[in-house]
């Protein structure tokens, strides 16, 4: 008997080792969230606006304003007009499904309006924060990788790869991860934008913006 457990207890070990290397290979963000064809939009042809929408940089600290500029500077380098080569929109490089999430349906004005644009983005907080409110108070304050896991990191993460796949990520202990088209994954943003206080925006939820 105890020569049979010696040899099926590093059978079972190394079975268990095994299925884990299977579930951390890398997961691409799902179509839904992906920008698959060309975004049509008539603005902005140079990237010019307005003075008065013009923002000056902020103090870049660990509350809502370091947050929300840290995290443009990553997705963007803060440019308001941009659109990247897979056909993400602003500042915060949102696709346009996201948008209508929110309550955007054109583009060509979300471009054109800086202040929408972080209306945008507030909002879509807000709504990421209502569905992962049981994974914020349950995860937050742990390690997962070589990350502590906070509030901030989650909002960043669900901005990366969506609020469903951040739950994975967390309910796996990490072992379900999900890269970007540019390579970048939730554990990366989840370390990256650990921290910051953003507790002023509060979870709400289906959060829209109506007007």
């Amino acid at each position: 008997m105890r020569k049979w457990i010696s040899i099926s207890c590093p059978l079972a070990i190394t079975f268990i080792l095994i299925s884990f290397g299977f579930k951390n290979k890398p997961v691409l963000v799902p179509d839904s969230l992906k920008v698959n064809k060309p975004t049509l939009v008539s603005f902005p042809q140079n990237e010019t606006f307005d003075a008065k929408f013009l923002l000056t940089p902020p103090y870049v600290g660990s509350s809502y304003i370091g947050f929300k500029e840290a995290l443009a500077f990553k997705e963007s380098r803060g440019r308001y007009g941009i659109i990247n080569s897979l056909g993400y929109l602003g500042k915060y490089q949102f696709g346009a499904s996201t948008l209508e999430l929110v309550g955007i349906y054109n583009v060509d004005r979300f471009l054109s309006n800086p202040e929408l644009q972080e209306e945008a983005f507030m909002t879509n907080i807000a709504r990421n924060k209502w569905i992962l409110r049981k994974d914020i108070e349950r995860f937050s304050g742990i390690k997962i990788g070589n990350s502590n896991v906070t509030e901030s990191g989650i909002i960043a993460a669900a901005h990366l790869a969506g609020p469903g796949n951040v739950k994975k990520y967390l309910r796996s202990y990490g072992a379900y991860d999900v890269f970007d088209d540019y390579g970048t994954n939730i554990g990366r943003y989840m370390k990256l934008f650990s921290g910051y206080d953003i507790s002023n925006i509060k979870p709400k939820r289906n959060a829209r913006i109506l007007k």
